[in-house]
């Protein structure tokens, strides 16, 4: 079992869009593996991409409402319903702030073979999906808030990831 580290904001893998999987080979498969451990190698986690974890392709890992799974090359292609809650995300650890998404989702992509797959999900696993192909894409769920709830994300971010002092400076200088 290979858990990986998950990369935190700041990192550029998680700004820069993944490229597209062409070989469905055994690096793919090992990269899936390691999506894999590492998302239920952790309690509570709903899903994981691969730039979360230094890899810049095209895969997820999702686990929520029972569902276990991955998807390389994923697509978003329906979306209904909406869903308000909070949402937090492994890469901006402890803060959660209130996000909508679409109550139910079909993702399609490939399994890694290349076979064709389809996933339908509501709720938390439509939550997941939405949140990590918006991953695949160099996007954060922070990106996504509005109004009063981007400017208290904005504030709770700055706080929590402000660069620490150099010894012997005073902060902001």
């Amino acid at each position: 079992m290979t858990i990986r580290p998950i990369r935190v904001l700041g990192d550029p893998v998680l700004r820069t869009p993944a490229e597209t999987v062409t070989s469905f080979d055994a690096e793919l498969r090992a990269l899936v593996r390691d999506l894999l451990d590492t998302l239920t190698g952790e309690p509570g986690r709903a899903g994981v991409a691969a730039p979360q974890i230094g890899i810049g392709a095209r895969v997820f890992s999702y686990g929520a409402n029972k569902a276990l799974g991955y998807l390389v090359n994923p697509r978003i292609t329906a979306r209904s319903g909406q869903q308000d809650g909070d949402e937090g995300c492994l890469s901006i650890p402890g803060l959660a702030f209130p996000t909508p998404r679409a109550m139910r989702v079909t993702a399609e992509g490939f399994d890694e073979h290349g076979e064709p797959v389809t996933v339908t999900g509501t709720g938390l696993l439509a939550r997941a999906l939405q949140h990590e192909t918006d991953h695949l894409d160099g996007v954060l769920y922070i990106d996504t808030l509005i109004g009063d709830a981007r400017r208290q994300a904005l504030r709770a971010v700055r706080s929590a990831f402000r660069p620490a002092a150099a010894p012997g400076t005073r902060p902001g200088s």
